[in-house]
This record gives C-alpha cells, structure tokens and sequence, in this order.
C-alpha cells in the first residue's frame, strides 16, 4: 500500500504577521498567505479523503497546521500515521531565501512561517516520530495544477492557475501530457489580477481573502461603464498573453508592501472613498463592483484565449482561487475557446492539500488520472451516532423516523411545496467551497419572497447575494440555456435562465438573468436526485434552490451535533437528518 499525505496551510503566518505590524485594522491580518488548511489522503493513486481544517475547529478560512483534518483521513482510511509514506505541504519557499534574508524581518518570516525547518516543527509537534525525510514541500502552483490535471480524467490538456499568489507568481501555464506537467510561463505576483481583485474587495467594505465571491454577487446591479477606463487605464494586456498592473507596484517601504497601501490610496484617489464595512451599499459600489468584474473577465480571457492559439490545445483544466470567480468561468465556458472546460472544485487553496498530494503520487507513477466526481470526501457519521447527537436536544426537539431514502424524499418534497426551507444533511461532507447536496439548506426556488427570508433570517447575510439552483440533469436545459444533457456538477459557474422563465424562478435568477447552476446526476450524486426527483412530482420543477448549511461567518455544518445546533439558531423550519425529519417542540410542522 501507498499512502500520501497532502497538506495546506501555513501554522504560523497569521501570528507572526499580529506580532509584527500591531494595531492594524482586523480587516488588514487577512493580507496574508496561509489560510484555507486542509488534510488530503491519497491511497494507491486514488482519493480517499479530504476535508478543511475549518469544518472540525469551526475556524472560517482557517490556517492553523490540520491535525484534525489528517486524523479525519486517517480514520476514513481505517490506516495510522504509520502507515503513510510522504507528507506533502503545498508551499516551497525555499528557492526564495536569498530574496527574504535582505530585510532582518522577512528573513525571520522565512524562518518562523516558509522555512522547511518550520514546518518540521509543526509535524514534530503534532506528528510525533513522522520521518523527516519523508516530508515534502511542493511549489504552491504545481499543487494547484496537479490538483486539476490529474482529477480531469483527460490525459492531454492546457492547465492554467490563477489566484492572488503562490510563493512569488500569480498565473502559471502548464501543457499536460502523459502525466507530466511542462510549465510555459508564469506571471509575476506584481501583476496579479486576483490580488487586485482582493483589493478592491477590501476597498468596497469587505474582506480580503474571503469575500471576493460578494463582490461577484454585487456586480450585476452596477453598470461597469463609469469606472472601466479606470480599469482599463491599471491594467496593460500585452501581446504575449501577459498582464502588467503598475499599481501593484506602486508599493516600496516594508509595510507599503505587506498592506499595499500605496495601492489602496490610488484607490481612493481613483475610485471612490473606502467604504466601511457598516455603510449601506451605494450605486457607486455597485458600479465599481461591475467594472472590476468585467475586468477581471477581460484579464482571463486575454490570458486564456493567448495560450489556447499558442498551444493548440482544445480542454482547459483550471484551479486557483481566482477560478472560483463562476461569473468568469461561464463567460468563458460560452466563449468557445475550448470543447471542455474543468475547474476543479475545491479550487481554492484547501484544494492544494489534494494537489500535494497527487503531484507525489504521479512522481512514483500511482496516479489514477480519472473525472473527480462530486466531491463527497468529508466525513459521514453513523447512525448511533447521530442518535447520540438527537438525544442530546431531547427537550427541544421531536424526531419522525423513516423506513428509507424514498420516504425521506417524499415528506421533504412535501415540504419544499408548502414553502418550508429545510436543511438536508446527509452522507459525507462535501471537499471544497460549495455545498452540493449532502450539507444543504433547500427551499422552493418559484416563491418570490425565499430570497430575502432565507438571507435574512437564515444565512444572515447581504440581500443583494444570489442562491444557486440544483436541477436534475434531464430537466437542466429545461430552465436554463444549456445543452442536454450539459454537465455542472460543482456549482462553479453561471448560466443564463431561458427568459420565459425567469420570473417564474425569482430565488434563484439573480438580477441579470444568469444563475449558479448545479446538474445532479444519478451517478455521481444519487441521494440528492433522488431528492430532486420526488420534488419534481410535488412541484413540477426537478429543482430546488441550493445554499450551504451554515450562518454567516460559520464553516459549512460537519457534525449532527453541529446540524442540530445550526438548526436550532435559524429560521430554518425542518432538519432532515439521513431518514430522520427534526422539527422543533414548539412547532406545528
């Protein structure tokens, strides 16, 4: 047996950063690398396990060193510490030690956060007696891009990584054939198009690092048109598939660059005034958000578009964060460009943990090069389990068991009908950003006021963010304009709903007409069509409107204990527990 661990995150970035540069707003901590820890378990070249360190320590976004998340995997594996061969981490900063030991500060940032001596001593502490010698540190992009060619399932493709920045780069392009990856070029940090999107995020009020997904929800009620020759005029596409961003670079005293603040005040010299994060929302936010979405759309494209004429190549594999963006990701999916396009779904940087992990596997030749299927690779809890967690809510809660899943799906799709929101909570977690069916909070997407009930008394959260869709594969050209039988299997990109039915699916459609539709198939998700399948003969429509299973500021549920508690500090009206309706005693449902 092979057993590779991969893992994510830097333990101790986020202190050394609160130790060095004092009274910052809390806001600025996030201008950082090393969030998003995660565990990854290959066996034999194949999956087995993967999951955040946020889901088990309730930590949003999360960089502490993934015990918890690597114990998971081992129990999912039925194996030990032991029985592992490599420990693969998705950053190596090691060819930039000579940059960091110039200044007295980042030499000792080298030492405490990037150095391989620092991350031994995570592993020491948390993994007494692993082998150092056994511990490998990976390029964060080739993580990134390993995570995406060899879960493509296609063994010829273009791989392109974008996101804020790896250890100095911010895109890297890679031909992948016969399981190898050839690197072709990489564009400098400097001119990162994901950091100046971050930027800008933190300009509007929001967070850098975390919410830049809002700032996608907030763009269609603007009109780029007044600030795109901001944009335009920042940013320089160049013949050879480049970008250059002078004001990244704008930046030249120690904490100018560790908190871009020459940057931020072109900004606000250029843009409009920052915006605190309790203001209400103007048209001028509004406006700014859709210029630098279209800029982020045209930046991609230019990219994309150059590489696929230099190399020929008709499928696109992608990760990074910046592939998260789905409003890009469908305007590229339409452009023709490709005949496929893949983004893996856990594209962010939990998803390097998984890429560590595949690129040591495919040095040793054990990679299984397959089509990541929905990626159910969290944890499932049994049934005693769960018993244990309902009885521990005894006095607050009443219980209907069910025979099976039919009868389960039968008494939710009762309740979508009736204009319920219920959380569904079933089988293994889901690996990544998107709750695609197993940690779900679903509701009727034709009632006109679910939108604004679930934002508010449920996810509370901004009213001018969209819900996503799930639609059985056979009915998805149905409402939306897609192909039969098209496959959107991991809620990351936008389509557009076919107009005649727009005002008859309200929660869903976002203001301009597009929606982040999930297909789910029998295949690769079984419940959940199930699920779908019996709200179609309740409703008419083989769809629901699909959120994640959590709060604001809360990581999607892991436990039953979790669900229960969720449940029970929200306005969601039921709990679907595997075969077991939970309401509240005090309700009538």
């Amino acid at each position: 047996m092979s057993a590779i661990l991969g893992i994510s995150g830097l333990a101790n970035s986020l202190s050394f950063k609160q130790a060095n540069w004092s009274g910052l707003d809390e806001r600025e901590y996030r201008i950082l690398q090393g969030f998003d820890a995660a565990a990854a378990l290959i066996v034999d070249g194949t999956v087995v396990a993967a999951a955040a360190e946020e889901r088990f320590n309730g930590k949003k976004h999360c960089g502490d060193f993934p015990i918890e998340a690597i114990n998971y995997c081992l129990r999912e594996a039925g194996i030990s510490l032991g029985d592992v061969s490599e420990v693969a981490h998705s950053f190596d900063y090691s060819r930039h030690k000579a940059v960091f030991s110039l200044d007295p500060l980042y030499a000792r940032r080298y030492e405490t956060v990037y150095s391989k001596h620092a991350l031994l001593e995570q592993i020491a502490r948390h993994c007494p007696d692993f082998p150092p010698a056994s511990v490998h540190q990976v390029d964060h992009h080739l993580c990134h891009a390993a995570s995406a060619y060899f879960t493509s399932g296609w063994n010829e493709c273009l791989v392109i990584v974008i996101d804020g920045m790896g250890e100095s780069q911010s895109v890297s392009i890679y031909r992948a054939h016969e399981g190898r990856l050839q690197k072709l070029r990489e564009l400098s940090a400097n001119d990162s198009i994901g950091i100046l999107y971050s930027l800008v995020t933190l300009h509007l009020g929001f967070d850098f690092n975390s919410d830049e997904y809002k700032i996608m929800g907030l763009a269609p009620y603007g009109d780029p048109a007044h600030y795109e020759p901001v944009f335009r005029n920042a940013i320089e596409c160049r013949p050879d598939g480049s970008v250059h961003i002078p004001i990244l670079r704008l930046n030249r005293t120690r904490d100018e660059r560790e908190n871009y603040l020459q940057t931020r005040q072109w900004l606000a010299d250029n843009l409009i005034a920052r915006r605190d994060p309790a203001d209400e929302i103007s048209r001028d936010h509004c406006d700014v958000a859709a210029a630098l979405q279209a800029c982020l759309d045209r930046v991609i494209m230019h990219i994309v578009s150059h590489f696929a004429r230099e190399t020929g190549l008709r499928r696109l594999a992608m990760a990074g964060g910046v592939a998260l963006n789905c409003t890009a990701n469908g305007r590229l999916m339409r452009s023709g460009l490709f005949d496929e396009i893949y983004v893996q779904p856990a594209a962010g940087d939990d998803g390097t943990s998984l890429g560590a992990a595949l690129h040591r596997a495919a040095l040793k030749g054990e990679v299984m090069n397959q089509r990541m299927p929905v990626p159910f690779l969290g944890p499932r809890y049994s049934q005693p389990a769960i018993d244990t967690a309902v009885a521990q809510f005894a006095d607050r809660i009443k219980v209907r068991r069910f025979n099976d899943l039919d009868q389960t799906s039968s008494e939710a799709a009762n309740f979508i009908k009736q204009g319920k929101v219920l959380a569904w909570y079933r089988g293994r977690m889901e690996f990544g950003p998107r709750a695609l069916g197993n940690r779900s909070i679903l509701a009727d997407p034709a009632h006109p006021e679910m939108r604004d009930r679930i934002n508010a008394m449920v996810k509370k959260r901004e009213a001018f963010r969209p819900f996503a869709p799930a639609v059985t594969i056979e009915e998805a050209d149905r409402w939306f304009e897609v192909a039969p039988g098209a496959l959107y299997p991991y809620m990351i990109a936008t389509v557009d709903v076919r107009p005649e039915h727009r005002a008859t699916l309200p929660a869903i459609t976002h203001v301009d007409g597009s929606a982040r539709m999930q297909t789910v198939s029998a295949t690769d998700n079984p419940d959940f069509h199930n699920l779908l399948r019996a709200v179609g003969w309740a409703t008419g429509r083989e769809m629901v409107l699909n959120t994640s299973f959590n709060v604001k500021g809360q990581p999607i549920v892991n436990t039953p204990r979790e669900a229960l508690e969720t449940f029970l500090n929200t306005g969601i009206d039921c709990l679907f527990l595997e075969n077991m309706l939970v309401t509240r005693l005090s309700n009538s449902v």
